[in-house]
């Protein structure tokens, strides 16, 4: 992604104020100001302040908390409507540099609703500039280049420098996304032109920037690693964190190329620490992708894996798929109140008997639109509520896939779970054969693609059968019987499921026609007392403890390949429904000798078919 450059204006009457060479934001000034607004001791207006402190603050979740203040204080009059359009501004700002972009796109209109009230030109301006980068950011080629063309012609109208290479430097922007890299250069060219003119120094970074990003993609390593280091430089005085992390990434591609990975891996993670520190969720996103595929190439699959996995958790918190069709009520909500504004501005001006008539007919159609807006608002509360339903209904389900039954009901009830004994529990391990060799040549996505085609299948066998499943480690996969209460034949319904899984990976291995990377399995199963309960208090997990989950796992470490192998005390359980074959007593690690069979077979299909006739009474 590039850098969209944004226009913060002040203003005094209609006049723009600008003072030459301070254009940018400076997180130091922002704080100073801060602390004198929160000492008390300080002359002039308030909201004169606070928006001083939002010009210069770079800080997402502070602009947020002082846009919201400047509107909290500036709504209660009609005469503070100059802040109240400053505050929305600035808090549509905050929020599209957090990643919420509908919330963002509510206040951009509601500051260019104010705007146009007032007739202030410029302000309309930039606020067209961040529609359109939202808009973009959104992947809305079509509403942003819109946008931007409306912040264009309106700029070159009114003469305003600052405001056209912004406009031209974001549109270009929009231009680089699609792959539209000769016109995005035109944009930048021009606009660079600009700032040079008026010594805006931000405007003239985030270009260099841009078009070293442009130079990246079209592979002139050379032309824009300059570009993108004279950028940083540049922005670093400036605390310009946001900016930075972007480029800081381009550059990491650069070392990359001159196969100097020291270099890579030290601007990916700055550029990583960055936006963390600014909780910037789209350039975690990238830079976590980044490092993932550094320590790919470098042959470090572990921290590949784990980078790839953070990638894709801030990359979905980022998805604005869901909320498009508010985009698009958004959109036409704001064009039918500005065509509202202009009837209330032409009716106005009448100065006849007319005015008579056409104000009847406004308030006819303002009741109109009242009434119209009420029956959308109800129809909105009922939707939201059938949302609501639905998301409850998925919350529950989703805590019944992590928790029992019981235990999940406990848990909403009391907020907490109570550790209970069962004294008698069947834990089943399983553990692929040569699962450590196979992943060190396997990508992280091959890696990830290959453990859940077989989880997604156990967890379906063990809940076919009435069991628990307790968790996955790795390529292990634990579950148990019998954490119920109710069922008195846990044993017989989890060797049950063993063959199942047993039958599953072996057919697995002889219907592969893609030849995809497939496993052989080992199988261990003991019975015994245990106790269960719900630890942590974030991402809290269902666990089970006991000598009885040790030696469960232990009658899978000395199973063999393609083998249920079971415990003395799970064998005098079945050894009346299934074949069982007598290894002898086996040494194991801090457990002495153990006597240990593999279940074979079923020893009778009627007597089977009886006892699966009582287990699902």
């Amino acid at each position: 992604m590039l850098i969209k450059l944004k226009i913060y204006y002040l203003f005094i009457g209609c006049l723009c104020y600008f003072i030459q060479g301070a254009f940018s934001q400076n997180q130091k000034i922002a704080d100073s100001l801060v602390s004198l607004y929160n000492s008390g001791n300080y002359k002039g207006n308030e909201l004169e302040l606070i928006s001083d402190i939002l010009w210069d603050e770079t800080n997402p979740d502070t602009k947020l908390y002082y846009s919201e203040l400047l509107i909290s204080k500036s709504e209660i009059d009609s005469k503070l409507e100059e802040f109240l359009k400053r505050g929305y501004l600035y808090k549509g700002y905050a929020l599209s540099s957090k990643g919420n972009n509908v919330e963002a796109l509510e206040s951009f209109f509601k500051s260019l609703e104010l705007n146009n009230r007032l007739e202030d030109v410029e302000g309309i301006g930039a606020v067209l500039i961040a529609i359109a980068d939202t808009y973009s950011v959104m992947e809305n080629k079509e509403n942003a280049a819109t946008y931007y063309s409306k912040s264009i012609d309106l700029f070159r109208k009114i003469n305003d420098s600052i405001g056209l290479g912004s406009a031209l430097l974001n549109a270009g922007d929009n231009y680089f996304h699609f792959k539209k890299y000769d016109k995005a250069l035109s944009n930048f060219e021009e606009s660079g032109i600009i700032f040079k003119n008026i010594k805006y120094n931000q405007g003239i970074a985030y270009n260099k920037g841009n078009i070293g990003m442009v130079y990246t993609e079209q592979g002139r390593h050379k032309q824009a690693k300059a570009f993108l280091e004279e950028a940083i430089t540049s922005l670093e005085p400036l605390d310009d964190n946001y900016a930075i992390s972007v480029y800081l990434l381009y550059l990491s591609d650069i070392y990359v190329e001159e196969n100097n990975f020291t270099e890579a891996f030290k601007t990916a993670n700055r550029s990583l620490e960055l936006a963390s520190s600014l909780g910037l969720k789209d350039q975690i996103s990238d830079a976590n992708l980044k490092l993932s595929k550094l320590n790919e190439k470098t042959g470090n699959l572990k921290d590949s894996y784990k980078f790839y996995k953070d990638h894709i958790t801030y990359r979905d918190s980022v998805n604005n798929i869901h909320f498009v069709q508010e985009m698009a009520d958004l959109r036409v909500n704001f064009e039918v109140s500005q065509k509202q504004i202009q009837v209330d501005l032409l009716n106005q001006q009448k100065k006849n008997q007319r005015i008579i008539v056409f104000s009847t007919l406004a308030a006819l159609l303002v009741l109109i639109i009242f009434a119209f807006g009420l029956f959308r608002r109800f129809k909105y509360v009922r939707r939201t509520n059938k949302i609501i339903e639905l998301e409850k209904e998925r919350s529950e389900t989703l805590l019944l896939n992590i928790l029992p039954e019981e235990t999940a009901l406990e848990l909403k009830q009391n907020g907490k779970v109570q550790a209970k004994k069962f004294d008698s529990v069947s834990v089943l391990f399983t553990d692929f054969e040569g699962f450590t060799q196979y992943a060190e040549n396997l990508s992280p996505e091959k890696l990830v693609e290959s453990v859940d085609y077989y989880f997604s299948k156990f967890d379906a066998i063990i809940e076919k059968h009435g069991l628990e499943k307790i968790k996955t480690i790795g390529d292990a996969y634990m579950c148990a019987g019998g954490l119920d209460n109710l069922n008195s034949n846990h044993a017989v319904k989890i060797i049950f499921a063993a063959f199942e899984i047993l039958e599953f990976v072996t057919q697995s291995k002889i219907n592969n026609p893609n030849n995809q990377t497939r496993f052989n399995i080992r199988i261990g199963i003991n019975t015994g007392p245990v106790v269960a309960g719900v630890v942590g208090t974030k991402k809290f997990s269902y666990d089970i403890w006991g000598d009885s989950v040790n030696v469960a796992s232990r009658m899978e470490s000395y199973s063999e390949s393609g083998k249920i192998n079971i415990s003395e005390e799970t064998y005098q359980i079945v050894k009346d429904i299934f074949i069982c074959e007598y290894r002898g007593e086996i040494e194991i690690k801090n457990r002495g000798l153990q006597k240990m069979y593999f279940v074979t077979g079923i020893r009778s299909e009627n007597k089977i078919s009886k006892l699966q006739q009582n287990m699902s009474l």
